[in-house]
């Protein structure tokens, strides 16, 4: 394991009106948070145990027992600070940063399909790029990264977060300071009930069939009227 990489995945607590709302619009409230649920539990298994640590940013911060008794004791746990997304992940580069790791990149619970190899290839650009960045499919992004002398706080300022301009903003301006930055593949934020059967659709060649969040969606029915 490399100590000085770091991953972090940023994480809702699953609970009804607070995570995926774009989704109510078409299934309860029960199934959303299930389904939510099952996006964390994915995202552990495939990428919990790679070459580098793993952290798990929590929100909100009083439901720290809650994710340990849920999703299981043996991550290591660190409260999203601040106030709004940027900030918050400011603060969580800082935090990583100040605790002496060299590279860390961060993502989202919105891709439960996100294979390995995305990680990997991303930390890989960080010994030679001084950022990286995955675009998602909406217009935002699913992944950043930064080494540790390049770390770009303006990355996380004046941003229009939830807009399908999110990428492109930040990569302005990161290429206006002066960054080299490695872009990622595109991948599919799911977020709408066109991402659902998309992800089910395109399961077999990610790899993610046996799945909790697939058996899930077949179990529920949706899968039949892909």
């Amino acid at each position: 394991m490399d100590k000085e990489q770091c991953l972090i995945m940023f994480v809702k607590y699953p609970e009804k009106g607070k995570v995926k709302s774009r989704l109510s619009q078409y299934w309860d409230e029960d199934m959303i948070v299930r389904l939510y649920r099952a996006f964390i539990e994915d995202l552990l298994a495939r990428l919990s145990s790679g070459d580098y640590r793993f952290r798990i940013a929590y929100h909100p911060r009083e439901r720290k027992n809650d994710f340990r008794k849920d999703f299981g004791n043996t991550y290591s746990y660190m409260p999203q600070t601040g106030a709004g997304l940027g900030k918050k992940m400011h603060n969580a580069f800082t935090r990583c940063f100040s605790d002496g790791f060299s590279s860390v990149v961060i993502i989202g619970s919105d891709s439960p399909d996100l294979p390995p190899q995305i990680i990997k290839e991303a930390f890989q650009a960080l010994e030679k790029r001084d950022a990286v960045i995955g675009p998602s499919c909406d217009g935002g992004y699913y992944l950043i990264g930064f080494c540790r002398e390049s770390f770009t706080p303006e990355a996380f300022e004046g941003i229009a977060w939830g807009t399908d301009s999110v990428c492109k903003m930040t990569m302005g301006i990161l290429e206006s300071a002066g960054n080299r930055v490695h872009v990622l593949p595109a991948w599919r934020d799911i977020d709408r009930p066109e991402d659902v059967v998309a992800l089910i659709n395109d399961s077999e060649k990610t790899g993610f069939t046996g799945s909790k969040t697939i058996s899930f969606l077949q179990d529920y029915g949706v899968a039949k009227h892909c």
